[in-house]
């Protein structure tokens, strides 16, 4: 570090050594709520949550954090994500102290400068610690939302922060807002997830120089060994090889030491642009009495003697009397209730009685808030207006996929990939933003398969427009493709926190920032799940608008054939489902040209998620017309008749087709179903929640309730998969190896013989799982032979009940 850089940490620490006091009293407020919260709820994390205390109150009141309390929304700045979620309280009772301070500063004065908008749904305060970990309470673990919109991802599994945090820097610096540092806080044994490793090789690789680290190094998990018997090293030798900048002390408790190594890691020069981490050693357990992994997730026994040793210096020192002191918990809930909040307000009271205190941290906090600009010059979101609004998300254009441009979709006769019509669209889609709003829409990545899933298409150019190009290091920072390697759960995990950042002025009401769309193989598809899922909780209770993430399940079903088994996607693919309704749309086109009629459809709708099913093999465009068949435009419904009952023939039952081959197989054998006579209505199923969106008299006419009773499945995934689609739980045949009575014995599924499949050509692995022509003909005229013996024990099961 040089001279220059020294003296200004070395004079910057000597201001802040003034208010050193005043940090340890405020400490001591928060030691003692949290013991409180822990002991009246008998939950919750008291060990890591005490020994960060010192961390959290540097970060948030040196300066080194450049935050407003009052204003969370503030779209410059500084973001806080809690990679430790289990430490919820330490936020929690943090908040409350903090915000106690300049709700009395606002009290005493009347000014505006002092006033929480809307604090009763914006703000947490001593009293709503009575509602920690119950419902329409606080929450157990860490989550962006109503009061607690300080934090900026929900957290708690460990390891899943890490990635987000990336996110959000790497959305920032895209924006033009690298000034605008992201601060995660984590203990070692929340470094030890594959994510934590992932994270670190690709904050470097994307040059995430605002991506600031303050590790709580305190030796203990959960159990009983500690993490050094375990993991070998120091926070030195987990950083500084992936190119990271590290900071220090192992004096984590001492506010000299801590608030040093902060400021020496945002302050000090940073030429070769890399993140920053600083640790702090720590007991877990501070003066808790009950210490290491013995502190985590226990607290003490409600008013146990321990509990109230805790007490005791706090008491003397600041001469509080608490509630009951001494004695066992009253027995009654509306008792014990009353004892609880006595005694957060004999800790709050210690406050309220320090005027220099409450005006120390009110006045700081309004200093602090002040400082995050309004504007900066450098940001480059929503700065073009077009088709009336800045805002590209909200442009009918962007779904309007009867109006995409000619060349997006394919001439009837030529063989196309599916995943080709990915790589057009995306970027039509970059140019259509970069030409009209002067941004890209999607930041995309893949976990070293860019080309291969063609992701790669985002960063592509289109008509004059060039193409934005790989992102840095490896590219500009004007790219758009990030050069990740085999990440696929950190992927995810960049993404969703890069779409959680909000750059509109009031983004309650709209989003301005970066879509994100990331890519595997669909067999890997599991390995994104978990912040697939934390994304999903966040969107639908936070009360910010965030964007959207296209989840592509790349290579999927037995048509990734020479890749063998451990390769093609039948079974995995079905995380994709794992999600509340609405939460998630999931998308199958089989062929080239629905793939933009199935985007424009679905990130027309809220829903924050949208999973794309694509397959590698390129099949023949079916020429519709010729056909008979209805417009590839019919996709965007969810679900269309391929072809309809004869008239004039019996009706022979509903199949519902879902799938690359699967369909291609069925336009293939049409002709042969009119030639032997089987007369089945063909349901082509592309998106189940798209489907249900549709007006109810569509829904009926392409499957009405006696075409559901009367139905089975085609499908190129797992039978289970097909569950939005399979209504018939009761037809049965003795050909399925579990025997007559199996459930869905009708369905032609690539498990049909629920084994795993082989591995092979292409025409041999779609015989297998026995969606080759002369296997659909055969279950096909097998369904429609036995239809008379299927609705009987239909009728049969409905006699009995």
């Amino acid at each position: 570090m040089n001279h220059d850089t020294q003296e200004l940490i070395t004079r910057r620490c000597k201001e802040l050594s003034r208010h050193f006091d005043q940090w340890e009293k405020t400490k001591d407020i928060i030691d003692q709520l949290i013991d409180l919260i822990l002991n009246y709820r008998q939950s919750g994390h008291p060990g890591g949550s005490r020994s960060k205390v010192h961390a959290l109150l540097v970060t948030l009141l040196s300066g080194v954090m450049r935050w407003d309390i009052r204003h969370p929304e503030k779209r410059f700045g500084d973001r806080f994500i809690l990679g430790a979620g289990h430490t919820i309280p330490l936020i929690y009772c943090t908040l409350a102290v903090l915000n106690e301070a300049i709700r009395v500063k606002h009290e005493q004065t009347g000014d505006e400068r002092y006033l929480v908008p809307n604090a009763g749904e914006r703000a947490v305060y001593w009293e709503d610690l009575l509602d920690f970990r119950r419902r329409g309470g606080l929450s157990g673990h860490a989550e962006m939302e109503g009061k607690t919109l300080f934090l900026k991802f929900n957290t708690g599994p460990s390891g899943h922060g890490s990635p987000a945090a990336a996110g959000a820097a790497l959305a920032l610096k895209r924006a033009g807002a690298g000034g605008v540092k992201v601060f995660i806080f984590e203990g070692e044994a929340g470094l030890t997830p594959g994510a934590t490793h992932e994270t670190a090789n690709s904050a470097w690789g994307l040059g995430l120089d605002n991506l600031y680290y303050v590790v709580d190094w305190n030796d203990f998990g959960i159990d009983d060994h500690p993490v050094s018997s375990v993991v070998y090293g120091t926070p030195v030798d987990w950083f500084a090889p992936h190119g990271w900048r590290v900071f220090g002390t192992e004096s984590g408790s001492e506010w000299e030491p801590v608030t040093e190594a902060l400021l020496s890691m945002v302050l000090g020069k940073n030429p070769e642009r890399v993140p920053s981490v600083t640790w702090v050693k720590t007991r877990k357990g501070r003066e808790y009495l009950k210490y290491d992994n013995k502190s985590h997730g226990a607290p003490h026994k409600l008013n146990c003697e321990l509990f109230w040793e805790t007490k005791r210096p706090f008491a003397e020192k600041y001469g509080v009397t608490f509630a009951n002191f001494g004695a066992c918990a009253p027995n009654d809930p509306e008792s014990l209730r009353a004892e609880f909040e006595a005694n957060l307000k004999a800790v709050i009271a210690v406050l309220h009685r320090d005027q220099a205190l409450v005006d120390y941290l009110a006045d700081t906090l309004v200093a602090l808030g002040d400082s995050v600009p309004e504007e900066l010059p450098t940001f480059r979101l929503g700065q073009r207006a077009n088709a009336g609004h800045n805002n590209p998300f909200e442009d009918e254009r962007l779904y309007d996929y009867r109006n995409y441009p000619a060349d997006l979709y394919a001439e009837p006769g030529t063989r196309a990939a599916n995943r080709g019509a990915l790589a057009k669209w995306g970027a039509w889609v970059n140019a259509f933003g970069a030409r009209e709003y002067g941004q890209p829409l999607f930041i995309a990545c893949s976990a070293d398969l860019a080309d291969s899933t063609h992701i790669s298409g985002f960063a592509r150019g289109y008509g004059d427009f060039e193409g934005y190009g790989w992102y840095e290091r490896y590219g500009s920072p004007e790219g758009v493709l990030l050069p990740q390697e085999i990440t696929e759960f950190t992927n995810a995990g960049i993404l969703t926190g890069m779409a959680t950042v909000n750059f509109a002025p009031d983004p309650e009401e709209s989003f301005l920032g970066f879509w994100g769309a990331c890519s595997t193989y669909g067999s890997f598809s599991y390995l994104k799940y978990g912040m697939f899922r934390l994304f999903s909780q966040l969107a639908q209770d936070c009360q910010w608008k965030v964007g959207k993430v296209i989840w592509i399940a790349g290579h999927s079903g037995p048509e990734t054939a020479d890749d063998s088994r451990t390769h093609f996607g039948i079974f995995a693919p079905g995380v994709t489902q794992l999600f509340p309704a609405g939460a998630i749309i999931n998308l199958h086109p089989w062929e080239h040209n629905e793939v933009p009629v199935l985007l424009g459809a679905a990130l027309k709708q809220p829903a924050p998620i949208v999973a794309l099913h694509l397959t590698r093999p390129p099949i023949e465009i079916p020429d519709r017309e010729r056909l008979g068949m209805p417009s590839h435009f019919e996709a965007a419904r969810g679900a269309y008749v391929v072809r309809d009952y004869r008239p004039d023939q019996p009706r022979g039952g509903t199949v519902i087709v879902q799938g690359t081959s699967a369909m291609a197989t069925v336009v293939d054998v049409l002709s042969e179903l009119d030639e032997q006579d089987l007369n089945v209505k063909i349901v082509c199923a592309t998106s189940p929640q798209l489907f249900a969106r549709q007006p109810e008299a569509y829904r009926q006419q392409v499957l009405s309730p006696v075409d559901r009773v009367d139905s089975t499945v085609i499908t190129t995934q797992a039978r289970w998969l097909m569950h939005d689609w399979l209504f018939d739980k009761v037809a049965a045949d003795n050909s399925h190896p579990q025997g007559a009575q199996h459930p869905e014995a009708y369905a032609l599924s690539a498990d049909w013989d629920d084994r795993w499949r082989t591995g092979g050509t292409l025409d041999e692995l779609i015989d297998e799982p026995h969606l080759s022509p002369r296997w659909v003909l055969a279950g096909i005229e097998r369904f429609v032979r036995d239809r008379d013996a299927r609705l009987a024990r239909i009728q049969a099961a409905l006699d009995a009940v």
